[in-house]
Order: C-alpha cells, then structure tokens, then sequence
C-alpha cells in the first residue's frame, strides 16, 4: 500500500478529520502553553526580583547600599553585616528558643486540627455546625482585637514570661481546622463505613485511616505553622521580658538603635532568620503531594 492509499482518520460521525486541522489544533495548543509558561516565568520574576534584592544587598558594605547609582550585584561582597550580626546579639539562644517554641506549637497545631476537622467533617451534629461556624468567625476578626483578652488570660493563668504563655493561645486555628474538614469531607464515606463494618473502633479508623490520608494536609500545616511561629513578633514581645527567652523576631528588634540603624547589620541578620524556613520548605517540599483518598475501595 502506497502512502497515498493510507485512510484518513475519521471522526466519532464518520467524518474524515483533515491533517491541517490536526496541525492547526496542536500550534494552538503549543501557543497557549507557551504563554502560559511565559506568564508563570513573569510573575516569578516580580516576587523573586525583591527578595534577590535582599539577600545580594546583605552582602554589600555599608557605605554601599546607598550609593548612586544603586546597584543590584555588589562590587565588593562582604560577610560583615552577618558576623557582625551574629556577634552583636544572642543569636544561638534565640535560635534554640524560637525552635523549641516552632516544634512544639507546630505540633500540637496539627495534631488539635487534625481530630478538630475529622470531628468536623464526619460527625453530624448541629452543635459542631455552630462550633465551626464561630471557628470561623474569628477568622473575620483583627488579630490586633484579641492580643488585649488574650494577654489578659495568659496572664491571669500564670503564663506570663513562659514559653507555655506563647505556644498555648497559637495551638488552636481555624486555618488548620478548616484546612482539615475540607480535606476529610472529600475521604468517601463509604471508606468508614467499611471499616465499621470490618469491626474497627472509631479510634482506631481515626488513627490507621484517616491520619494516614491526611499526610499531604498535615504536612502544608506543619510548614505553614512552623513559618507563622518563626516570623511572629508582636505576641512574644508582649508575653517575655527576659533577654534569655527572647526569639529571634525579637532579637533582630533589638540589633535597632534608638538614633541610627546600621542596615548592613540589620540585613545580615534578617538573611540568617530566613534560613531555616528556606531549609523547612526545601525538606517538606516533595512530601506535600496529593494522596490517593479512594485506596481501599473497589469499584
């Protein structure tokens, strides 16, 4: 058979599909990736050009980053404003406070929302309805509304300059819990019911099932908590007073003078806060992926 005696595709009608169009279909198709790719690159360009800003403008002199006309790359890199900054404060105590601080409320966050979401999601009630309704009207409230009762409960309990006084108010968030309903209401009811009838106690589904699902969600909020509680300021400078227990928020607060700021400094130690969340997401990256809810079931 010769090439000219090859048939032609036909359509779902019986219709002959012409090559051209096939052709014209898949230049489409490639055009509209390609600006979709060239839009992704766009908006990676604008969020990443300031923080590149940031960190090559740590490596600069002093007398350099304000020097006319600015420039993106420094002449002369320098560590200085890191040792500097480094030496100028407590920086290995308020990394090992903040870590104890991050790891503990990071895992009593994931833990609290995780049976608060399943309870949420799999239990018909109209009290937790309302329950998670006023979850979520916190939400809707300035968290500059609540620093004022909170602070007056953590102090009335005895919490006062405690690393308990600023992990405790953080543990519960509706994020987390509604981050965790969503998910276990897509888990098909089918799959609890099944292990119902298999003889399973609701404890036993809760923790063999449904915590083994929600891999992918308790790992976004470990790292979502774990920022959060790193990068929190405002709550910790209210609950400690002594230096010992600072953070690392706090720490870089105080590199600040009263009169004049020495922005090398200040810079450096800002590069060294954001390392280890750059690290946390560089580990977690590839864990956060979407699980397969319908394993277990057959068709």
């Amino acid at each position: 058979m010769t090439t000219t005696d090859m048939p032609s595709p036909v359509d779902a009608g019986g219709r002959a599909v012409s090559k051209k169009r096939r052709r014209g279909a898949a230049t489409g198709g490639l055009r509209q990736a390609v600006s979709a790719t060239t839009l992704l690159w766009i908006l990676a360009c604008l969020y990443g050009l300031p923080v590149l800003w940031f960190i090559l403008s740590s490596l600069k002199p002093a007398s350099d980053l304000f020097s006319y006309p600015l420039t993106l790359v420094p002449h002369n890199p320098t560590l200085s404003g890191f040792k500097a900054a480094w030496n100028s404060a407590n920086f290995s105590q308020y990394f090992i406070n903040t870590t104890i601080v991050c790891v503990i409320t990071t895992i009593l966050t994931v833990g609290v929302s995780c049976c608060t979401g399943y309870a949420l999601a799999k239990y018909d009630n109209k009290w937790l309805k309302v329950f998670f309704l006023c979850i979520l009207a916190t939400t809707m409230l300035p968290s500059e509304v609540m620093l004022a009762p909170e602070f007056l409960v953590v102090r009335d309990l005895g919490l006062y300059n405690s690393f308990a006084g600023i992990i405790l108010p953080a543990v519960l968030t509706a994020t987390g819990c509604f981050m965790f309903r969503q998910f276990f209401l897509t888990v098909p009811d089918e799959l609890v019911e099944a292990a119902r009838i298999d003889g399973a106690r609701e404890l036993s589904i809760f923790l063999r099932i449904m915590v083994p699902l929600s891999r992918p969600i308790m790992l976004t909020l470990a790292i979502l908590s774990f920022q959060w509680r790193w990068n929190d300021y405002i709550w910790p400078l209210l609950m400690l007073n002594d230096p010992n227990k600072f953070t690392v928020q706090i720490g870089i607060q105080s590199i600040v003078g009263a009169q004049n700021i020495n922005w090398s400094v200040l810079l450096g130690a800002s590069v060294i806060s954001m390392i280890p969340l750059i690290a946390i997401f560089l580990v977690f990256q590839r864990y956060v992926m979407g699980a397969d809810i319908n394993a277990g079931l057959k068709d």
